[in-house]
């Protein structure tokens, strides 16, 4: 089974600040997501230079894929980058993961996305969306489906409804699963309408965590999940330190998280989806797919960024072994 993401193809800046100034200065929703215009980077960044930052490819989707590419898993990843600097550092980053691009290149700048860390190790984004929001379907030909067998949208690329409806139906008249990550519990608030229309319609996959599931519902992650699962084959909640809650018609588990020094925790629902759908392709069974999902979930958040390490995958690789092979 191969499995092709699908979702905005931005570069991550992550900053590591030392309060939370930065976040009240901007009216950033602290542990959310807000859309911010290329006029806006320089202030931005005048507010954050001197604070540690590293840069790596990203987008919620990407991030998935490489960790599914770094698990051995064949992957794809199709996007929108600019034809800039930015743009050929993405390309590379990902092509090194072993992951097949079809990546469209545009003259309006590439993406990017500022994940700011404060202390508490909670994660706020400000997304310049760039070239990555000119993608549309027409950028991924239709033939690009036959090579896969199961697709994964990140959250974020709902505010083009027109665009994951049009990707979904193509999908599923080509015979593909689909696993949808709600991303931000802001951006489910500002669709849930439309989410509420497609994941009943095309939706074989969901993950949610407990504020998305809630933007989502109205309710506990408990329930949530019950909620979720009447809608699609399989649903996953996650509820922080707590573990995550999975349902997939009569079968209900509840994983639980690895101990971890937590640094960052930007990225642990990525790599868990990441884990998570590794097992799904070996055909694992769903408790073992959780605790796949839970080991990564629980590796990536004692380190900066939302990847794991690139030194660390050989032992990692090992311990997913172990996993699949035990009773």
């Amino acid at each position: 089974m191969k499995v092709l993401g699908l979702g905005n193809a931005l570069v991550d800046v992550l900053v590591q600040l030392e309060n939370e100034k930065v976040i009240h200065h901007f009216k950033f929703p602290k542990g959310g997501m807000q859309l911010i215009g290329i006029d806006d980077i320089p202030d931005l960044n005048d507010h954050i230079q001197l604070f540690t930052s590293t840069m790596k490819s990203g987008g919620s989707a990407a991030n998935t894929i490489h960790g599914l590419a770094s698990l051995g898993t064949k992957c794809g990843f199709s996007g929108k980058v600019g034809k800039d600097e930015l743009g050929d550092f993405y390309i590379e980053d990902l092509e090194s993961a072993g992951v097949k691009l079809y990546i469209t290149r545009s003259d309006t700048n590439t993406g990017r996305a500022y994940t700011l860390i404060t202390p508490d190790t909670e994660r706020t984004f400000a997304t310049y969306l760039g070239a990555a929001v000119e993608f549309s379907v027409h950028d991924l030909e239709s033939v690009c489906f036959d090579n896969f067998d199961l697709i994964h949208i990140e959250g974020y690329l709902v505010q083009n409804t027109s665009l994951v409806e049009e990707l979904m139906k193509t999908a599923k008249h080509k015979g593909l699963k689909i696993s949808l990550d709600l991303a931000s519990y802001n951006v489910v608030e500002a669709n849930r309408d439309f989410l509420s229309r497609i994941i009943p319609d095309y939706v074989d996959i969901v993950f949610a965590n407990e504020e998305e599931a809630k933007a989502y519902t109205g309710t506990n992650p408990y329930d949530a999940l019950t909620v979720f699962a009447k809608q699609c084959s399989v649903a996953i909640v996650k509820i922080g330190k707590e573990g995550s809650l999975i349902q997939a018609e009569e079968i209900k588990c509840k994983i639980d998280s690895i101990p971890s020094k937590v640094l960052d925790t930007t990225g642990a629902g990525d790599q868990y989806a990441a884990g998570f759908l590794h097992g799904i392709v070996r055909k694992l069974n769903y408790e073992k797919c959780g605790k796949i999902g839970a080991l990564l979930a629980g590796k990536v958040i004692e380190h900066y960024g939302a990847r794991i390490p690139n030194d660390l995958w050989e032992s990692m690789v090992k311990k997913v072994e172990n996993i699949a092979q035990s009773e």
